[in-house]
C-alpha cells in the first residue's frame, strides 16, 4: 500500500466537513491561528462548543516522532532525545504520551536513559504516560512471564495505566489460533490488572477480516469458509472484559471498512458485510480506553481492492472523526492518540515529524461535534 503524502502548501482543516459545524470550526480555527488553545483547554469534557476531544485526552504515539526521539545531537536546530521532544510536544499542547520504545541516542548523555529519568521529563513537562506498545508474550512459559513482569516494571515506574502491543494477538485466520490467543490474553491481563493495569491489543486492518471458521477442510485439516464473524470480534466475546481492552487503529479500522467487504459463507455463497468502525466501539465503548488517532486520504480503489487509504496528517484527509467520535459513546472518556507511521521526513526534511504533530495538534483541538 502506497503512503505516499498529499503535499499542499497549508493543509490544516481542509476538508471542512471534518469539523462537523461551520462556527465551531471558524472560532477553533482563529484560536489555532494565534498559537492558542486557552478555549479548548478550559472547556469540561464534551461541552463547550460541542468540543469532542477534552484537551487533557489529547495524545501522541512516540513512533509519529521515533526520528527525533532516536536522533543524535545535531546541528538541524530540531529538538532530539526525550528531554527536547517533551519539551516541544508539552508546548503544542499534547498531554497523553503512548511510548514505543524506551531509548534515546547514547550520544545525548554517553549512556542509556534511564526509566526514572525518563519518568522525571514526564513530570517535568506536564505529560502523562497513557500506554506503551510492549512486547507481549506469544507463549506462555516462566520465562515469558518474567520477561512481562519487567514490562509491568517499567509500566509502573512511568505512572502508565494502560500497557499494550502493536500487534494483533495473532495473525492467523482460523479459530483455533485465536482460542489460543484468547488463553493466553486472559492470563496476561489479569497479571497486568493486579498491577493495576489494563492490558490492551492495537488492531491492523488484517484483525478485522473474517474468521475461517466453517466449511470444506484444506489439505492441513484447516476450514476454508466463514460464518461470517470478523476475527477481533470473536476475540472480544472469548477474553475476559476485565482484563483484555482494545485501542482501535481508526485508519486501520477504515481500511478494513475498504478491503473485508465479502465472505465465502459455510454452504458456499458469497455474502456481503461491512464493516463499521463506530459500531463495533459503540457496543462495547468502554473496552477501548485508547485509540490512534490516524487519518488517511482515499486512494480510489475500488472496495475490496488494496488498502484504499494513505496516511497523512490529521484532519487532512477523508476520515470523519467528528461522527466517530460523537457517535461511540462515553464522550470525553477515551484517550486519542495521534499517530502517523509515515510522519518522518528523513535527512533531508528533519523537522517534518514536528510539524506534523504540530499540526495534527490543532485539528484535534478544533474538532467539533
Amino acid at each position: 500500500m502506497s503512503t505516499t503524502m498529499h503535499e499542499t502548501p497549508d493543509h490544516k482543516l481542509g476538508r471542512r466537513r471534518f469539523l462537523g459545524v461551520a462556527a465551531g470550526a471558524a472560532a477553533a480555527g482563529a484560536a489555532v491561528a494565534t498559537g492558542l488553545s486557552s478555549g479548548a483547554a478550559s472547556a469540561a469534557p464534551g461541552k463547550a462548543n460541542g468540543l469532542l476531544i477534552p484537551a487533557p485526552n489529547r495524545g501522541i504515539i512516540l513512533y509519529s516522532v521515533r526520528d527525533r526521539i532516536s536522533a543524535a545531537p545535531d546541528s538541524s536546530g530540531v529538538p532530539y532525545g526525550f528531554r527536547q521532544v517533551f519539551e516541544r510536544l508539552s508546548r503544542i499542547g499534547y498531554r497523553e504520551i503512548e511510548f514505543a520504545g524506551y531509548t534515546q541516542s547514547t550520544q545525548i548523555l554517553g549512556r542509556q536513559i534511564t526509566t526514572e529519568e525518563i519518568r522525571r521529563l514526564l513530570d517535568d513537562n506536564g505529560l502523562v504516560a497513557n500506554g506503551t506498545h510492549a512486547t507481549i508474550p506469544g507463549t506462555i512459559t516462566p520465562d515469558t512471564l518474567a520477561a512481562f513482569e519487567q514490562q509491568l516494571d517499567i509500566a509502573e515506574a512511568l505512572g502508565m495505566k494502560h500497557i499494550g502491543t502493536g500487534g494483533d494477538p495473532t495473525g492467523s485466520n482460523y479459530k483455533a489460533d485465536w482460542d489460543a490467543a484468547a488463553e493466553r490474553w486472559n492470563i496476561l491481563g489479569e497479571m497486568a490488572a493486579k498491577r493495576g493495569l489494563m492490558l490492551y491489543t492495537h488492531n491492523h486492518d488484517a484483525a478485522y477480516g473474517f474468521l475461517l471458521d466453517s466449511g470444506p477442510l484444506d489439505a492441513q485439516g484447516r476450514p476454508t469458509r466463514s460464518s461470517g464473524v470478523r476475527k477481533l470480534e470473536y476475540f472480544f466475546g472469548l477474553t475476559d472484559p476485565k482484563y483484555v481492552f482494545f485501542e482501535l487503529d481508526i485508519y486501520w479500522a477504515h481500511v478494513a471498512q475498504h478491503r473485508f467487504r465479502t465472505y465465502t459463507d459455510p454452504d458456499g455463497f458469497t455474502q456481503t458485510d461491512v464493516f463499521d468502525p463506530v459500531a463495533t466501539v459503540a457496543a462495547r465503548t468502554k473496552r477501548f480506553p485508547l485509540f490512534h488517532a490516524k487519518d488517511g486520504v482515499r486512494t480510489g480503489e475500488a472496495p475490496g481492492v488494496g488498502g484504499g487509504y494513505t496516511m497523512v496528517p490529521f484532519g487532512t484527509g477523508d476520515i470523519d472523526f467528528a461522527t466517530f467520535f460523537r457517535q461511540i459513546g462515553a464522550k470525553g472518556w477515551h484517550l486519542p492518540n495521534w499517530e502517523q507511521d509515515n510522519a518522518p521526513g528523513g535527512s533531508a526534511d528533519p523537522g517534518r515529524s514536528l510539524r506534523y504533530a504540530q499540526l495534527s495538534y490543532d485539528n484535534m483541538a478544533a474538532l467539533r461535534g
